[in-house]
């Protein structure tokens, strides 16, 4: 099995920048091993293809590919994408050290990059089935989701199963009966059946929201019913990495400033402005602040043997 060296802007963790792509270790789809290898499966064809990546260097990742290997420098910019490999944040990084409060979270979690979901459907499914419930919550019906539709690939070393994360033409195959057990709500099944037909009709797709400005991807995609601005900005920051967006009015978001921020003051708005075009990194820090507090971070998907 050939290795292949992926570069990075350094500074660059990995293990930093797999927390917040994954949010918990109960993720099925994006596994991290008890060595700190990063395990994923992604659709190939005519079977899934399996990258595995580790960082032994500060400015390189090593990775390998099983599975179909014609199509490798796609899949290598894929993984780039996904583990933000290519995004510098001095400016956010200079930025937060004049905010009192941040500055020392921004200091623990140096090296953290933007991660980015690989397809605008795992994206937008990811946004809509976390609307409004906790962490733990919202990660165990996506759980079941991925069980109830994806597809599982065995993997040597890898105890438990991979899951390829589900086409959208699966969940519209699904029926609603399915879908009502793995917890979805009725609204959030319609919201996620109406963007599936968008995406599988062309009527919406990432190269059109690319060649637009945030603000007008975001009312493209507010034209969908039971898609607002949290969704829309979500959906924007991990799918189509647009730091300059960030998924304000949230429940989640002000509990895990006033984590961050204790007594300190802290005018929201104000925070935003100084921290200008790459304001979207301060969601993923807040994150990393709360799966701090759970010793989520770097915690590996499964035990070692």
């Amino acid at each position: 099995m050939k290795m292949y060296e992926i570069p990075v802007v350094a500074p660059y963790r990995l293990d930093l920048t797999v927390s917040v792509l994954r949010r918990l270790s109960t993720n099925i789809v994006d596994l991290l091993t008890p060595e700190g290898q990063y395990v994923r499966a992604l659709l190939g064809s005519p079977e899934p293809v399996i990258v595995r990546v580790m960082q032994n260097r500060q400015n390189s990742l090593s990775a390998t590919i099983e599975g179909d290997t014609n199509n490798e420098p796609n899949v290598f910019g894929l993984v780039r994408k996904i583990l933000g490999c290519d995004h510098d944040l001095m400016d956010f990084e200079h930025s937060a050290a004049t905010i009192p409060w941040l500055a020392p979270l921004v200091q623990r979690m140096y090296g953290v990059k933007p991660p980015r979901y690989p397809t605008l459907w795992e994206a937008c499914v990811n946004a809509i089935v976390f609307q409004q419930l906790s962490l733990a919550s919202a990660t165990a019906i996506m759980r079941r989701l991925i069980v109830a539709l994806g597809q599982s690939v065995k993997a040597e070393g890898i105890p438990v199963p991979l899951y390829v994360f589900p086409a959208a033409e699966s969940f519209l195959r699904a029926t609603d009966d399915l879908l009502r057990k793995t917890g979805l709500s009725a609204s959030k099944i319609a919201t996620l059946r109406r963007v599936a037909e968008a995406l599988t009709s062309g009527r919406i797709d990432t190269a059109k929201l690319e060649q637009c400005k945030s603000e007008d991807a975001a009312a493209i995609l507010r034209q969908i019913k039971g898609i607002g601005p949290w969704t829309a900005a979500v959906i924007l920051l991990r799918g189509l990495g647009r730091l300059d967006v960030f998924p304000a009015n949230d429940t989640s978001v002000a509990s895990n400033i006033a984590l961050v921020s204790g007594t300190a003051p802290c005018d929201a708005g104000s925070v935003l402005d100084t921290l200008g075009r790459q304001r979207g990194m301060l969601y993923f820090y807040l994150l990393l602040a709360r799966l701090e507090s759970r010793g989520e971070i770097g915690r590996p998907s499964f035990e070692g043997p």
